[in-house]
């Protein structure tokens, strides 16, 4: 199905839509009948979705592109946030919670509120929702961050001098393993040079990981014996970009010092498509 794909705040998972038939484009406001009722979200990207395979989370509809008096609505939701959060502050530091309160989101029916925040680990915050539900006479709900949404919400410039790719140009946060720094022989450099604002590995290293897979293919596992025109030997190592792996060779009969030489790896060829 063709689908928008809703923010509500930057902090928050987007959720994907029904067009249900009204023609708009991406960065255009809207409303829409959301799982808990109504709210308008930004349309970060319009796209061929299969619900069964994508967590896309509710997939509701869109009522209708916001107008005018839609949009003063938004904005006056959106005026009252630093005093929720400040109160919200306030209540967590009287229950004595460890916690750090980023951002918060009125819904756009004005009858939820939700409050992003940080902490380490776990967090009893039952009383702090009692407190809130009592002052603000709203549906209260408190959703937990990690270290790197902060960084797409607070951050600003990365180590590249361009602006971070999580307030750019990625819609969602994937996961960066150490695999991709391995794959892409970066790993010596050091986590203080892979890793971003957030203290994470970088997002970029996910971005050439595909095509280092792909490359990876046509090399023989570390540990494989080959024949080289030296002799034969073991894979010691891989240069990827190159297309050669490091192989040491046996040591001959008079025990002289093994010898490590770099080979060249044919790519495989492809099969002609006879159709």
């Amino acid at each position: 199905m063709r689908a928008a794909i809703v923010q509500f705040a930057p902090w928050d998972k987007p959720f994907a839509y029904d067009l249900n038939g009204i023609d708009v484009k991406s960065g255009v406001l809207v409303v829409v009948n959301s799982e808990y009722g109504q709210d308008a979200g930004i349309i970060i990207e319009i796209k061929e979705i299969d619900p069964k395979k994508e967590d896309w989370g509710f997939i509701g509809t869109i009522e209708r592109t916001a107008s005018r008096d839609d949009s003063d609505i938004f904005g006056a939701n959106d005026n009252e946030r630093i005093e929720a959060i400040n109160y919200c502050r306030r209540v967590a530091k009287k229950n004595d919670l460890e916690m750090k309160i980023v951002d918060c989101h009125f819904s756009f029916d004005n009858q939820r509120l939700t409050f992003s925040f940080i902490a380490d680990g776990r967090i009893d915050f039952r009383n702090l929702v009692k407190d809130l539900n009592r002052h603000f006479q709203k549906s209260i709900r408190l959703h937990q961050l990690g270290v790197r949404d902060e960084a797409k919400l607070k951050g600003d410039v990365g180590c590249c001098g361009l602006v971070q790719c999580c307030k750019g140009c990625l819609k969602r946060l994937g996961n960066v393993t150490s695999e991709y720094a391995d794959i892409q022989q970066v790993a010596h450099r050091g986590s203080e040079r892979l890793s971003g604002v957030c203290g994470r590995l970088k997002c970029c290293l996910a971005f050439e990981n595909e095509a280092y897979q792909e490359l990876a293919k046509s090399l023989p596992p570390v540990g494989t014996r080959v024949i080289t025109k030296h002799g034969r030997g073991e894979v010691i190592g891989w240069h990827v970009l190159k297309s050669s792996v490091d192989v040491r060779i046996d040591a001959d009969k008079e025990g002289d010092k093994n010898l490590i030489v770099e080979v060249p790896i044919e790519p495989k060829k492809q099969e002609p498509d006879n159709k």
